[in-house]
């Protein structure tokens, strides 16, 4: 397999990221290389990486940041996903896009746990989480 060469130019301006406020999906891209390929999520930017894993038959709080966007990769299973008006099943190799802002919830009714990997955008700190509802009865202020 011929190796692809990607000359990669961010086509946003530094700030975008920082306020949460910038898709990252429209800069992923794949490069191929001999012994196979490698998707970029982002580059040079400041952002959060988490590897998310919800068990079968649970799911994370309904929610909201004020401060960040998240980019989710589905990793290993189906996910269901709510971003506002939108319910959908993501399958794995499926990139989300949360704007800052957004309502939004992930939750896996399947038979296995499941990954996804998530890169916050804009200022991260746990404490961003507002709960609009929650299966395990935390508080909103209640952040782990």
């Amino acid at each position: 397999m011929p190796t692809q060469e990607h000359d990669f130019a961010p086509r946003h301006h530094p700030d975008d990221y920082d306020l949460g406020d910038r898709n990252p999906t429209n800069d992923i891209f794949v490069a191929e290389r001999p012994w196979g390929t490698f998707q970029q999520f982002v580059s040079n930017e400041q952002v959060t990486v988490k590897i998310i894993t919800v068990r079968p038959g649970h799911r994370l709080s309904l929610q909201k940041h004020d401060h960040r966007g998240e980019m989710w990769q589905v990793l290993d299973v189906p996910i269901e996903i709510t971003v506002d008006d939108q319910q959908w099943v993501a399958e794995p190799g499926e990139t989300v896009w949360v704007p800052r802002g957004s309502i939004h919830r992930m939750g896996n009714s399947g038979e296995r746990p499941g990954r996804l990997l998530e890169v916050g955008f804009g200022h991260f700190d746990e404490a961003d989480i507002e709960r609009l509802q929650d299966d395990y009865a935390r508080a909103a202020e209640d952040h782990l």
